[in-house]
């Protein structure tokens, strides 16, 4: 222990003194989680642009028009009154949508004859045409429940019987863990997390094949009598050491000011960041022991790290891609780490809920961390040798 302690306050200040340690791991992770959080301030979607092509120009349209402006997404930004200046605006990006009420909306509707009204979404943002969608097709739904209800009260028909004729069946949805849609509350702590994956395999595909830049293999192998494994746990236990600092801003600092605490999590997110954070660390100093190259350490790093937000299952269900992608998604901590953390965190199950994901995380801390131990050894007892015995 004496040893691995000497390599642990080595590698702290060897951390404090490259650039490429300290930078990376102590001063862009605040910078880069605030203004994540920083975007999604305005916490929901709201209030987006919708153009109006009302040919109607009746009092039933009016107040369609009225009670969708009056949702939480539909926001009548522009009036039109064609086709193509609707489409125009959509590709000019000046508004997300448009609702066209056709011409004798209300007289047909007097009539009992069908009527139809268009809403109009940019599909290529996804979000925002899905709560446009929503909210839209909502207030005709509503419209024309009501349009029904009115006419059988005023043929005499009682009020109750009515409104069982028109809403035989009556839906009731609960939205669970963001019933708010809240933005900041669903995707501030998934891109804090897999930046977290990021800038800790990126430090740590430096860990032990920067020695070799820097000139001080020999420096290292004196300090730890040659043993690859005091080297790999002094460095992989001075990194989890830093880290947290990181979990104390994010859970103490990022979170309060954003909002996002949630009670009685910070115990499970501790243990699930432990693991995500050693996991993390194992697969950096595994490709560090491979690789003498630092160039290509990192392009395997960046390689590794940059699609893991993709492939988690965070913005789209891994179960819907192809089978070889699942695979793929299952080699990487990060998306283990975001099914645990989405059960302790957002749903605020206890510890046996997730014991599934930790244990992952446990089974690849052990591959990743006993393959950079037997790959380090041999190239201490096969390149370092002759540095052991004055060869320098």
């Amino acid at each position: 222990m004496k040893t691995v302690g000497q390599i642990i306050l080595r590698e702290w200040k060897r951390i404090f003194r490259l650039p490429v340690f300290f930078i990376v791991l102590l001063i862009v992770p605040p910078i880069l989680f605030l203004f994540y959080g920083f975007i999604y301030q305005n916490k929901f979607a709201e209030n987006l642009p919708v153009a109006i092509w009302d040919e109607d120009h009746s009092e039933v349209s009016a107040t369609l028009t009225d009670m969708m402006h009056n949702t939480k997404s539909v926001d009548f930004t522009e009036i039109v009154h064609s086709k193509s200046e609707m489409e125009q605006l959509i590709l000019e990006n000046k508004v997300q949508g448009a609702v066209h009420i056709p011409k004798d909306l209300e007289k047909d509707i007097k009539n009992g004859k069908q009527t139809q009204i268009t809403v109009y979404t940019n599909a290529s943002s996804l979000v925002a045409s899905k709560m446009i969608y929503k909210d839209a097709a909502g207030v005709v739904i509503k419209g024309g429940l009501a349009v029904v209800f009115q006419k059988l009260t005023q043929q005499g028909m009682p009020a109750s019987e009515a409104n069982a004729l028109i809403q035989p069946i009556r839906l009731n949805t609960y939205t669970l863990y963001n019933p708010e849609y809240n933005y900041q509350e669903y995707l501030v702590p998934g891109l804090v997390s897999v930046g977290l994956q990021m800038v800790i395999i990126i430090v740590c595909v430096f860990l032990l094949n920067w020695e070799i830049k820097t000139n001080t293999v020999k420096e290292l192998i004196e300090v730890s009598n040659g043993s690859a494994f005091k080297i790999i746990a002094g460095k992989a236990l001075a990194v989890l050491g830093i880290s947290w600092v990181i979990f104390i801003f994010i859970q103490y600092f990022l979170f309060p000011v954003y909002d996002l605490n949630r009670p009685d999590t910070s115990r499970s997110f501790f243990v699930l960041f432990n693991l995500l954070v050693l996991a993390c660390i194992g697969f950096g100093m595994l490709i560090s022991a491979i690789f003498d190259d630092v160039m290509i350490s990192g392009d395997i790093a960046l390689f590794f790290t940059s699609p893991a937000f993709v492939f988690s299952g965070f913005t789209f269900p891994r179960n819907a891609m192809p089978w070889y992608d699942q695979y793929y998604a299952e080699l990487m901590p990060y998306t283990h780490f975001l099914d645990g953390f989405i059960k302790a965190y957002f749903m605020q199950l206890p510890f046996d809920y997730y014991t599934k994901e930790m244990l992952i995380l446990c089974v690849m801390i052990f591959i990743f961390f006993g393959g950079s131990i037997l790959v380090y050894r041999q190239k201490i007892n096969r390149k370092f040798k002759a540095y052991v015995q004055g060869g320098f």
